[in-house]
């Protein structure tokens, strides 16, 4: 295996959730509808932006599970990726083999955070997933803001050689001279998609091939228009959209992740705004910053 089929923009979802904190299906299939509409190529259930991190896992099962049949019924080649990540390598390998079980079209796999293991450890860590999951495709996510330890593209580079099934990276070091160093000595096959919304234009400018985004919950349409140009090398039409939603792909980011961008679909009509514990809503302040921004790009009237 090696041939990635995640590219352009896949939408790193939010989960939306009651007030009393159980999931709300009925504004998942929402946004589920809202993303297949606007054009994403596909869906990330379960990851840091879905607050999985809070959620039990019959929880999760429940949202992957309910992501891939709401996209199967709709019958759009919108692929769906699992969060299948986990610090505990057993666990790591338990979650992911579950969602190859449950039919999703591969695995997100943060690197293991807290316990901070040296470039010999995440080689066993993926190696492990790998072998108990051969024919599943898993992207690696090297996120160094939330595990406390960044991945080298020299680490990154060996584990894609040393497992063929491992078809990406999701790069969220911001480092753009990291990521164009394993772009340009990647595998065959083997692509580099952006873990930050804003650097996604200079990095399809590289050779990278998407973006795993934020963003893109409430703006699927635009986000994915511009991914789409730059990839195609429409540069002009991409750097104009760029500008536009700049404001608003940093403002994502003014409280923890996914506080303002559950806030913005919750002034969009589209979820409600409840997160779990200790995730709470934004400041008052902070909120009319990012409404404003949201009518200045015309996605809120």
């Amino acid at each position: 295996m090696r041939n990635c089929p995640f590219y352009g923009t896949g939408t790193a979802l939010v989960t939306p959730f009651r007030a009393d904190g159980s999931v709300d299906f009925t504004a998942l299939a929402k946004l589920i509808d809202f993303q297949i509409d606007g054009g994403v190529e596909f869906l990330v259930a379960c990851g840091s932006t879905g607050e999985s991190a809070t959620m039990t896992e019959e929880e999760d099962r429940s949202v992957i599970s309910f992501t891939l049949e709401r996209v199967r019924k709709s019958g759009k080649p919108v692929k769906v990726v699992a969060g299948t990540g986990s610090n505990n390598t057993r666990e790591a390998v338990r979650y992911t083999k579950l969602a190859q079980d449950m039919g999703v079209d591969g695995g997100l796999v943060v690197t293991p955070y807290y316990n901070k293991p040296t470039a010999a450890g995440l080689m066993a860590h993926y190696g492990a997933i790998c072998d108990a999951a051969p024919d599943f495709p898993v992207i690696l996510y090297n996120v160094p803001g939330r595990t406390g330890s960044n991945v080298p593209a020299e680490t990154q580079l060996a584990i894609a050689e040393a497992y063929p099934n491992i078809v990406a990276a999701k790069e969220a070091s911001g480092n753009l001279d990291q990521m164009m160093e394993i772009i340009a000595n990647a595998p065959e096959g083997f692509v580099v998609l952006s873990g930050d919304d804003s650097l996604t234009l200079p990095l399809v400018a590289a050779g990278g091939k998407g973006v795993i985004s934020v963003f893109s919950n409430y703006a699927p349409r635009g986000f994915s228009d511009l991914v789409r140009a730059a990839l195609a090398g429409d540069f002009e039409k991409a750097r104009q959209m760029q500008y536009r939603f700049l404001e608003l792909m940093k403002l994502n980011f003014i409280e923890s992740n996914p506080m303002p961008v559950k806030a913005a679909l919750a002034m969009m009509g589209i979820i409600e705004e409840h997160l779990h514990l200790p995730l709470v809503p934004m400041k008052p302040e902070n909120r009319e910053k990012l409404r404003s921004a949201l009518v200045k790009a015309g996605l809120l009237a």
